[in-house]
C-alpha cells in the first residue's frame, strides 16, 4: 500500500483510553500501513484517577500531567491541539474550532462532563473535579478560604465548611484526601482544627453503592474517625452561592461545595447527532457504533455491556485501557483485512484511596485488602498506567515512589 493511499485513523481524546490506543497503533502499524492522527484540547494527558489529588493539593497538579509529546513520538503521530466541535460521521470528517479532518476510521474517546442530574444551581454554583484547572481552582479556593479566615472582622464558621456531594469512588476518594491536607492548612493558617467541617451528601443510604459491604464499612469509619460527616439518604434539590438545600428542607450553609455525584458523556456525542443512552453510546461487542462500522467509541463516551449481569461495565481507567487494547487490535485487522475480535473485560480489581496511608478495595478474585497493603496495590496501579505508557523513564518522573 503506497503513503498516497493508506488509510487515516484519526483518535479524538488523549484521556486513558486515547492516549493507548494511539500508542498500541504506533505498535501495530507500519507508518506505512496507516496515518495516525491524535487530537486533543490541550498539548498534555492528565490522569484523570488523579484529579481529587489535585483539588485537595495533596499533590501538584504538574505531576498529574503528562506532555503527549514526551510519550506519543510526533514523528509517528500527527498531533493536533485544537477542540472538537462536530464528528461528521456520514461525511467522514471531523469539524474542528481552527480546522477539519477527514478520517476513514475515527476512535471517539472524548472523556466525560459532570453530571449534575438537573440540580438546580448546581452548574453555576458547584465546584466540579473534571480537568486539571478546575481541579486548581478547588485547591486555590480552599485555600484562600482558609487564609482570609483570621484576616476578616467577623469570621464565621461556615467559611471552613466544605461540602462534597456525591459518595462514588471519586467522592470517597477526594474526602480522604481531604482529612490529610486539612490538618495542614490549620497549621499554615493558624485555625483551629474543630472549626473545619467536611460534610458528605449522598443520596443513597450507602457510600460506594455496589462495592462490598465489609469495604463500605471500613471506609465509612476510617473518614468518620477522621472527622467527615456523612448524610446518606439525603438529596440535594438545590445549590446555592454559598448553601446546598435538602430534600428535607434543612440548608447547609458552606463557602466551599464540591459535586462528585456523576458524569456522563461528552456533551459533543449529542451535538453530532450520535444516538445515545443516558448521555453514552453503547457500543457493539467489537467496540464499534452499530451502524458505522468505522466509528470506534470509548472510555466514558460508551457503554460496554457485561453480558454476566446484563448491565454496563462502569467507565473506570482500567476499562478504558482495556478497551484501548482492542480497539487498536481491531483497527489493524480492518487496515489488515482481517477477522475482529470482541472485546472482553479481565477485571483485575479495584483499590479506593482513603488517604494518607489508609485505602481499600478488591484484587485477584476479590480478595478484600485495606491499610498500607491497599495503599500499596493502589500506588502499584498508578505506576502500571506510566509504564505500560511510557515505560521506566515516565515512572521516574511522574510516578508514586514515595516510601510509607
Amino acid at each position: 500500500m503506497s503513503n498516497m493511499n493508506r488509510p487515516k485513523i484519526v483518535v479524538l481524546g488523549a484521556g486513558y483510553a486515547g492516549m493507548m490506543t494511539a500508542k498500541r497503533l504506533t505498535e501495530n502499524l507500519s507508518p506505512d500501513e496507516a496515518e495516525i492522527v491524535l487530537v486533543n484540547k490541550h498539548n498534555y494527558h492528565y490522569q484523570t484517577t488523579w484529579l481529587h489529588e489535585v483539588a485537595a493539593g495533596t499533590i501538584n497538579h504538574n505531576q498529574a500531567r503528562i506532555m503527549i509529546s514526551d510519550v506519543i513520538n510526533p514523528n509517528r503521530v500527527r498531533l493536533i491541539y485544537d477542540t472538537v466541535v462536530e464528528v461528521d460521521t456520514h461525511d467522514q470528517r471531523i469539524v474542528l474550532e481552527d480546522s477539519e479532518l477527514s478520517y476513514d476510521y475515527v476512535v471517539v474517546s472524548l472523556g466525560f462532563k459532570t453530571n449534575t442530574f438537573g440540580i438546580t444551581g448546581m452548574e453555576e454554583n458547584a465546584f466540579f473535579i473534571q480537568d486539571i484547572d478546575s481541579s486548581r481552582m478547588i485547591r486555590d479556593h480552599m485555600e484562600y478560604q482558609f487564609a482570609k479566615y483570621n484576616n476578616e472582622a467577623k469570621s464565621v464558621n461556615d467559611n471552613l465548611t466544605i461540602i462534597v456531594g456525591g459518595a462514588g469512588f471519586t467522592g470517597i476518594e477526594f474526602l480522604g484526601e481531604l482529612v490529610e491536607r486539612i490538618p495542614k492548612l490549620c497549621k499554615k493558617y493558624d485555625v483551629d482544627r474543630s472549626k473545619i467541617r467536611i460534610i458528605n451528601v449522598e443520596a443513597a443510604p450507602t457510600i460506594m453503592p455496589g462495592f462490598n459491604e465489609q469495604l463500605i464499612q471500613y471506609g465509612k469509619q476510617s473518614l468518620e474517625s477522621r472527622g467527615v460527616e456523612f448524610r446518606l439518604d439525603s438529596k440535594i434539590t438545590e445549590c446555592k452561592a454559598d448553601r446546598i438545600v435538602l430534600n428535607d428542607g434543612e440548608e447547609i450553609v458552606a463557602e466551599t461545595i464540591v459535586w462528585t455525584g456523576g458524569v456522563t458523556g461528552n456533551e459533543l456525542l449529542e451535538k453530532s447527532g450520535f444516538e445515545l443512552t443516558k448521555g453514552k453510546v453503547s457500543v457493539a461487542n467489537d467496540l464499534r457504533m452499530p451502524d458505522k462500522e468505522n466509528v470506534f467509541v470509548l472510555g466514558d463516551c460508551s457503554w460496554v455491556m457485561n453480558e454476566a449481569t446484563d448491565r454496563p461495565y462502569a467507565s473506570t481507567a482500567q476499562l478504558a485501557m482495556q478497551e484501548a487494547d482492542v480497539a487498536a487490535y481491531n483497527l489493524e485487522s480492518l487496515v489488515k483485512n482481517q477477522p475482529l475480535k470482541n472485546f472482553v473485560f479481565d477485571d483485575k480489581g479495584t483499590v479506593a484511596s482513603l488517604g494518607g496511608k489508609d485505602a481499600m478495595g478488591t484484587v485477584f478474585n476479590d480478595n478484600l485488602i485495606y491499610g498500607k497493603t491497599a495503599t500499596f496495590m493502589k500506588k502499584m496501579i498508578d505506576n502500571r498506567y506510566l509504564l505500560l505508557l511510557g515505560g521506566p523513564k515516565l515512572i521516574l518522573k511522574k510516578g508514586k515512589l514515595r516510601p510509607f
